[in-house]
């Protein structure tokens, strides 16, 4: 063989080894990189609450549907702010906790100058309103929409979505995790968690066609270390990402997460559990954030996608008490989660006679209603948080500007 020749034959194979080692390469840091990091889009990089201002269009429209004395047996409260975008345009608004019944017009019994409820009430465990495409609360739906259970056990809604009744199926169902809690004493008051279930409602007709339990927890013996799935999610290349939280007492809980393809929320052998290195099927999940000191969650919280970014948000429990608003942010949902980084202090209502103990907590974001200009809007819940249920009964029942959503509108940018 010529010189020439040997020396062209020699590139070539060196050129092909070459072209081998790059894709074995690139084939084995493409296996080591996170689903969410192959998929393209923006790239990841630390977010923090830029600015925030109160929200007072969604809070009045909230307040005046409440307080409409025209509606019979209708919402007037609730809390577990949560909210999904129908395929027509209206908005599910979904709530756990709900009084119903109507407001009477100040003064009340007690000589306060605000609106009130009367003690008696009707109290259900779970509610629905349907905002119209224009923007206008339209009605509650009967209530509660999803029944107990059995006696001494409720359910509680959480995230909801809208995806197809089956994978690749044309027809479109809503989704809606519940909480099934049960009755509960000690720390515990506020119900022990027993179960994830997840309901199919039918479109346009908001129907429930089932409840099914996708993870049951009874059978954990310490309360503290059961996982509920469902206090937000988030869609991303195919899967819902949907987190979750323990009832740890310490300062703060610890949050998880769970991945299920779109169409199949309601089918307990989709979902598979992040276990600390792996999607398992085995529902052994291992926290992705929480130390239950100066790093984790409260008992609800929320994650939004930002660009390539997730951010998450969460009372700041055990470090500023429930009033201020701090966030997290990761690359991934499994983490690491970095923070928590700077917050707000959520406003409360402007009314001299609140008792101090007023309190803000569960916040929610509702990527659907921010509105197209890089805003996000956020709900939270207030209440009059006392270790006496009649006590705090009371003091909701006796000013109605507790127990209702509040929002801010909120614009994240890096860090300075």
């Amino acid at each position: 063989m010529p010189a020439d020749t040997e020396a062209v034959r020699r590139r070539s194979m060196g050129a092909g080894i070459g072209l081998l080692l790059a894709l074995v390469c690139a084939a084995a840091l493409l296996t080591a990189l996170p689903d969410d990091d192959r998929e393209g889009g923006r790239p990841c990089a630390a977010r923090t609450v830029a600015s925030w201002s109160a929200d007072p269009g969604l809070t009045g429209a909230f307040a005046r549907y409440g307080d409409d004395a025209s509606r019979g047996d209708d919402w007037t409260g609730g809390d577990g702010t949560h909210s999904a975008r129908l395929p027509d345009g209206r908005v599910l608004w979904l709530f756990s906790d709900t009084y119903l019944g109507q407001v009477h017009a100040p003064p009340n019994p007690a000589g306060r100058p605000h609106a009130w409820r009367d003690i008696s009430a009707p109290f259900v465990r779970n509610s629905a309103v349907v905002m119209g495409r224009s923007g206008a609360l339209e009605r509650t739906l009967p209530a509660p929409l999803f029944p107990d259970p059995v006696p001494q056990q409720w359910r509680w809604p959480v995230a909801a979505r809208v995806e197809p009744r089956s994978p690749g199926s044309a027809e479109q169902v809503v989704r809606v995790l519940l909480w099934t809690r049960t009755t509960g004493t000690g720390p515990w008051i506020y119900g022990m968690p027993a179960a994830t279930e997840v309901a199919t409602l039918s479109l346009p007709g908001l129907r429930v066609e089932s409840v099914v339990t996708v993870l049951d927890q009874r059978g954990v013996p310490d309360p503290a270390r059961r996982v509920l799935f469902g206090t937000t999610a988030v869609d991303r290349g195919g899967w819902t990402y949907v987190f979750g939280g323990d009832d740890g007492q310490g300062a703060t809980r610890h949050a998880y997460v769970a991945r299920v393809p779109h169409g199949r929320l309601a089918e307990p052998g989709a979902w598979r559990y992040w276990d600390g290195s792996d999607w398992t099927r085995a529902p052994r999940p291992r926290p992705v954030l929480g130390d239950g000191e100066r790093r984790g969650v409260g008992s609800a919280f929320t994650v939004v996608r930002d660009g390539g970014t997730y951010v998450l948000f969460t009372m700041a429990a055990g470090t500023a008490g429930l009033t201020r608003v701090s966030s997290y942010w990761a690359c991934t949902p499994t983490g690491p989660w970095h923070g928590p980084a700077k917050g707000f202090d959520a406003p409360l209502p402007r009314d001299g006679a609140l008792p101090q103990g007023t309190a803000a907590y569960n916040p929610q974001a509702h990527p659907a209603l921010g509105g197209g200009d890089g805003r996000l809007l956020l709900s939270y819940d207030v209440n009059w948080l006392d270790a006496a249920p009649a006590t705090a009964q009371a003091q909701v029942s006796g000013n109605v500007s507790l127990y209702r959503p509040r929002f801010v509108a909120l614009r994240l940018a890096p860090p300075r």
